[in-house]
């Protein structure tokens, strides 16, 4: 046998135990090598931005009643209740999105009322803006499922308490 042929039986097991291996490897944001680390900044990094635009930009002008916000809740009929309401989970999803635990369901619950706006732009704003939501559901389901071993630690931590 040459040196660049390998028994069947070594190819066999070198397989099994090569996909044994990559089950078991981390995801990449997770992972130790400098690739990981990178990945694990910017995704931090849009943590923090998504963070900063829920609570700034779209939640407190929702929570201090600015006209441009009170107008669109009064012409679907939501009123201020509406507003404050959309507003507070805006901003409960923005700070839950810095908080390691909670990052995935925040992702997730902020992906759900994105759904809802997008529906909202196009039944009661006839489609103006519509893309807006959209856009932002994309980085929310990545940050979801990038950080959805932190949902395996909430439930522990939950049904520790109860």
């Amino acid at each position: 046998m040459s040196d660049t042929t390998v028994p069947v039986t070594a190819a066999t097991s070198a397989s099994t135990s090569a996909s044994a291996a990559a089950s078991r490897r981390p995801v990449v944001g997770e992972s130790a090598t400098a690739r990981g680390r990178r990945a694990r900044i910017a995704l931090r990094g849009l943590q923090v931005f998504l963070a900063l635009f829920y609570v700034i930009a779209s939640a407190l002008p929702k929570l201090i009643a600015h006209p441009s916000a009170a107008e669109g809740f009064d012409d679907m009929g939501w009123g201020s209740a509406g507003m404050y309401t959309i507003g507070v989970l805006e901003l409960a999803g923005g700070i839950a999105l810095l908080i390691p635990v909670l990052q995935s369901v925040a992702a997730m619950a902020l992906s759900g009322l994105m759904v809802g706006a997008f529906v909202v732009t196009l039944t009661y704003f006839n489609g103006e803006n519509a893309a807006t939501p959209l856009i932002l559901i994309v980085p929310l389901v990545l940050i979801a499922w990038a950080r959805r071993g932190h949902n395996e630690h909430l439930l522990a931590l939950v049904r520790r308490r109860a």
